[in-house]
């Protein structure tokens, strides 16, 4: 028809129904990841009360370190909507200690979600030997 207009809007991704309450709900949805042979991370997008929209594997390094900008970690999460975000990366040597270079990132990573307006809820490292939270360790 001449002079009309289709309007597409884009369809917002629904919850997979698991529900975030702790750092151990995230570690569970992990164990296979943990044991990976490189530093890899991932992303958890969260809706607004608390369920997995999407888990989603952003970057795949080497060894002992993978890159990550801020444009990639929330890329994916401001096209599903997400309220919230948790990273999870992995150390395969089994350390369970935040790298100078984790708590950078998850400071970069903090204030960005703070200018696009999307919560980083956790950061978690994940490994043979169980996992370490961002949250449970921040100060208050």
């Amino acid at each position: 028809m001449p002079g009309s207009m289709k309007l597409k809007l884009l369809r917002v991704r629904e919850s997979t129904g698991v529900m975030i309450k702790s750092p151990a709900d995230i570690e569970a949805l992990f164990k296979e990841e943990a044991l990976a042979d490189r530093e890899c991370m991932w992303i958890l997008h969260i809706n607004t009360v608390g369920e997995v929209i999407e888990k989603e594997l952003v970057a795949m390094g080497l060894l002992d370190q993978s890159l990550v900008h801020p444009r990639e970690i929330f890329k994916k999460a401001i096209l599903n909507s997400a309220a919230a975000i948790i990273t999870v990366h992995n150390h395969p040597g089994g350390s369970l200690e935040p790298s100078g270079d984790d708590k950078r990132v998850w400071e970069r990573l903090v204030s960005a979600g703070e200018l696009l307006g999307i919560e980083v809820t956790d950061n978690l490292i994940v490994s043979r030997f169980g996992y370490y939270s961002w949250k449970a360790h921040k100060p208050t």
